[in-house]
């Protein structure tokens, strides 16, 4: 054991830039996307304490041809970032993908769900503000990340930001603008960075994100069948309720053609209105096998579909208890399981089972 964690950590950190704020650069319009982040990287670490560049893990760069603004990013572009990183994960600790902040814990949730237990720490980070702005919070979010992704005790995807690491499928921005955006409301923080990583053991089955072996899961994610180009145009719906929301509004995503599936965020412990019509509009989605999900509209906590009376008639209707999981972690595990070539009965089956630490057992 000591001996494969002294090889991994001798090993370089594979850097993958997608974009997003922390590698613009002002131009006359306003910021814009910067080229040559190598560099610029290489050139801000060196502004680092001598001591602390020299406990660096070595690293590598690589930056996409076309930079992406997070605010687009597509489920097609989740799936080639996790294909990218499993074809390339050979010969290195870990890898760290920077990310635009906008939709950065969608893409660490998805990532989590398909790479499971890819063998290395997959740390995502990003930046509220641009790498070389005055009191930037890049450089300590850049580092703590490479540091965390040549951490052997780590297998899994994880967000780093401000200073914490949290589970890549439990982990929301719950700020617009300040430099601890990140959360983890139904799951303790992995660890923390502060003058060294340190992760905290003390919670038992989060001290890493190692997943479970699953022979079925693992195989059907690396299936190359698998159609995310056609759930990327917006087949899977994310529906809020709201007070006095009414059937013939529901029924315009549900009856949909093109929509396939469904999360469904309710009050409370998973309450919706006691109308009959809002009902049959679910059950007439649920009986055409539409793939619905449900969570709660609170961060904290988990639904109990049925537990109360404006809750009665989800489950017959068809509707999946997302439990305590995050909006990000249900809307991209339906994707996934909407991408690939299963029948309605092994879908349902497949979001029931835990497949990276992304909701609590029972």
């Amino acid at each position: 054991m000591g001996n494969t964690a002294d090889r991994r950590h001798a090993l370089p950190v594979r850097v993958i830039y997608t974009g997003g704020t922390v590698g613009m650069l002002p131009g006359a319009g306003g910021l814009a996307p910067g080229g040559d982040f190598a560099a610029r990287l290489e050139k801000a670490l060196a502004t680092l304490p001598a001591d602390r560049r020299r406990t660096l893990p070595a690293r590598r760069v690589h930056s996409y041809s076309r930079l992406i603004d997070s605010s687009a990013v597509t489920p097609l572009d989740w799936h080639a970032l996790a294909e990218d990183i499993r074809a390339h994960r050979t010969g290195y600790a870990g890898v760290v993908v920077v990310h635009g902040t906008d939709t950065l814990s969608w893409t660490a949730a998805s990532l989590a769900l398909q790479l499971r237990a890819p063998g290395l720490p997959v740390i995502v980070t990003g930046a509220m503000q641009p790498l070389e702005a005055s009191g930037s919070d890049a450089l300590g979010n850049l580092e703590g990340a490479l540091r965390f992704a040549a951490e052997p005790g780590l297998d899994g995807v994880a967000v780093y930001f401000a200073g914490r690491l949290l589970h890549g499928a439990r982990a929301t921005k719950e700020h617009a603008s300040a430099a601890d955006a990140f959360a983890s409301p139904n799951a303790p923080a992995l660890g923390d960075y502060r003058g060294a990583p340190r992760l905290f053991t003390s919670s038992p089955g989060m001290a890493t994100n190692a997943a479970e072996p699953d022979d079925e899961i693992d195989s059907l994610l690396t299936r190359a069948s698998a159609d995310y180009e056609r759930v990327s145009r917006g087949e899977v719906a994310r529906i809020v309720l709201w007070p006095g929301i009414a059937a013939w509004q529901l029924s315009a995503w549900l009856e949909d053609s093109r929509v396939t599936g469904a999360l469904l965020e309710l009050w409370g412990a998973g309450n919706m209105a006691d109308d009959p019509a809002l009902r049959a509009v679910l059950e007439r989605a649920g009986n055409r096998g539409k793939l619905m999900a449900a969570v709660s509209q609170c961060p904290r906590g988990s639904v109990a579909m049925g537990a109360y009376a404006a809750g009665q008639g989800l489950e017959q209707a068809g509707v999946l208890s997302g439990a305590d999981m995050t909006p990000e972690a249900v809307y991209t595990k339906l994707v996934h399981l909407l991408a690939l070539p299963l029948d309605n009965a092994a879908r349902r089956r497949l979001f029931a089972a835990c497949w990276a630490g992304e909701r609590s057992e029972g």
